[in-house]
């Protein structure tokens, strides 16, 4: 991803006639400017609050900053100084006039969130932690009244998804926008095929595949002042109950498209995986490698696979098989195309910023009085992405209501900075499925 964009110099009025690249399926006019909370202060100014200051907080702030007129940084938060000064500084250096974060609305620590959501001015933050933390985070962001824009996954167990569910009722009572980092659902290539998909142009889906293959990613040596949780938290990715293991944080993505696709949640998954390169303590307790069955209620069979492994075939695909055709989306390659009864494919020039466009759609719907929310959406492609690694680390077939009713509770219920023991590396066989 990169953080270089140009910004966005549309007029007010241009902004409000700019179509949401099909997302919101409708034109917005400059009548309907509505934020909760905004009145108050006479304005329809977004004020943003940043929780989580690392590479993505970093990225998403900079995207919603440039993603429409009247946008404003005003609060960071984060666990470590460090990470919030360097995000701070970044940000400063190329969007200075659209970023007013004083000393005073800087909040370290690991109560810092709950500091920063009780500034009213804010009514738009950015919850871009580690996912562990996402459903406290959201919980307290609906509780407080604001709009949200939430990265991907949103929770690790059935637990955490349990509460987002929750969440996601009181922020359609209360009318507050969340939008999620699932940024395809934004991308005008695959919001075309998805059209194309949903229009019948393959037909009924009976199959489908995806893919999030590729190398080994950061990790961060470990120094010697650093406690067991402020290691983990470093090295977040590592850590099953910060991260969800990288089938839950990063190949989500592809399961969410198919889910997309076929316009629900599989119900059923039988999977395997293991720890086979990165064997090191260093890389904490997960897996690197990831196959799993999913099963649709209609019977059709999704077959997924993720690895994080130097030196092997590379893929981030999703390919789906219909009676009437087939469809392949391949970010990568920028390749999206049905082929069969019906051929299409999709005009490269028309790609957007996705990562840009997902605050642009949520803005224009906040502005419009018609708040997007799409947090169920990312919360079952999330416990899809659980079920499957439940079923992987066991060994286990493991349904949709096993994976949402677990007893699973993978984040501390009190955490301090000292020891922290390391979870022991699943054992598929051996490993207990609750």
């Amino acid at each position: 991803m990169s953080n270089d964009r140009k910004e966005n110099n549309s007029t007010r009025r241009d902004f409000l006639k700019t179509s949401t690249a099909v997302a919101l399926g409708s034109a917005l006019t400059s009548e309907m400017n509505f934020i909760p909370g905004a009145y108050a202060q006479g304005s329809d100014q977004i004020r943003i609050g940043l929780i989580g200051c690392g590479g993505r907080g970093t990225g998403a702030a900079r995207n919603a900053i440039m993603s429409a007129p009247g946008v404003k940084l005003i609060a960071m938060a984060d666990a470590f100084k460090d990470r919030l000064d360097e995000s701070r500084t970044s940000l400063m250096k190329d969007l200075s006039d659209k970023v007013d974060v004083p000393d005073s609305r800087t909040f370290v620590g690991l109560d810092g969130f709950k500091k920063l959501l009780a500034i009213g001015e804010i009514n738009y933050v950015i919850l871009a932690t580690p996912p562990g933390f996402r459903p406290e985070h959201l919980k307290a962001a609906v509780e407080a009244g604001k709009n949200i824009f939430t990265e991907k996954p949103v929770a690790v167990d059935g637990y955490g998804i349990r509460t987002v569910l929750e969440v996601y009722e009181k922020a359609k009572a209360k009318g507050l926008g969340i939008a999620a980092g699932t940024q395809r659902r934004h991308q005008a290539a695959y919001i075309e095929t998805m059209k194309q998909v949903h229009d019948g142009a393959i037909g009924q889906i009976v199959a489908a595949r995806c893919y999030w293959n590729q190398g080994s990613l950061w990790k961060k040596d470990r120094q010697p002042a650093w406690s067991d949780l402020e290691w983990q938290m470093r090295n977040w990715l590592y850590f099953t109950w910060l991260s969800g293991d990288h089938i839950v944080e990063q190949h989500v993505h592809n399961i969410d498209v198919v889910n997309w696709a076929m316009g629900t949640h599989p119900v059923r998954a039988v999977g395997m995986g293991g720890r086979q390169v990165r064997t090191d303590a260093a890389y904490g307790h997960i897996f690197d490698h990831f196959a799993i069955d999913f099963e649709y209620e209609n019977g059709a069979h999704l077959m997924s696979m993720c690895r994080q492994i130097d030196g092997c075939e590379k893929n981030v695909s999703e390919f789906l098989v219909g009676t009437k055709g087939q469809c392949s989306t391949a970010d990568d390659r920028k390749n999206f195309s049905i082929s069969g009864e019906k051929t299409w494919r999709f005009p490269r020039e028309k790609s957007i910023d996705p990562y840009q466009q997902e605050h642009t759609d949520l803005i224009e719907s906040i502005r419009a009085g018609k708040p997007l929310n799409e947090l169920k959406n990312v919360a079952e492609s999330t416990l899809s992405a659980i079920m499957g690694r439940m079923s992987a680390y066991t060994g286990k077939a493991v349904t949709w209501d096993q994976a949402l009713n677990s007893k699973d509770m993978l984040v501390p219920a009190k955490l301090e900075w000292g020891a922290m023991a390391v979870p022991p590396i699943a054992v598929p066989g051996k490993t207990e499925l609750t």
